[in-house]
């Protein structure tokens, strides 16, 4: 089983933009691509974060029931990435993916849409700060 390594996170960056951009279904649409392609279970990296990009269309519109829905799903991606062993400090420290995680379990189980406020502040980190392209360069 393969952890997540540069390649993963290269093909992220046009989703990361979309997504710090909060343009969410624009980042839907780029991660669904990958997500498609990949056959391990890698591939729950992207769908966590097509399924927190569909929470916060759902949470800017004010529909509750559909943000819940969906953050309970991303939740499930979080742990099969965990169980699968595919988290590696590059998606920690590139990703911030650790803060996205807590972000999205401290969403409750019975949310009120005020819930999702600081989930949808969030921002990945910027790309042009990954650390490996600087180094690349």
């Amino acid at each position: 089983m393969s952890q997540f390594d540069h390649s993963h996170l290269a093909i992220m960056e046009q989703g990361i933009l979309l997504f710090n951009a909060q343009k969410y279904w624009e980042c839907h649409e780029e991660f669904e691509h990958h997500w498609l392609e990949e056959p391990g279970p890698l591939r729950n990296v992207y769908w966590a974060v097509i399924q927190v990009a569909a929470a916060m269309i759902h949470y800017r519109e004010g529909n509750l029931t559909g943000a819940r829905g969906l953050i309970y799903k991303a939740k499930q991606k979080f742990d099969r990435c965990e169980q699968n062993h595919i988290e590696s400090d590059l998606l920690y420290s590139e990703l911030s993916w650790k803060e996205l995680k807590q972000m999205v379990r401290a969403v409750p189980a019975e949310p009120v849409i005020s819930d999702f406020k600081n989930l949808f502040e969030f921002r990945f980190k910027d790309p042009s700060l990954w650390k490996w392209k600087l180094e690349k360069s």
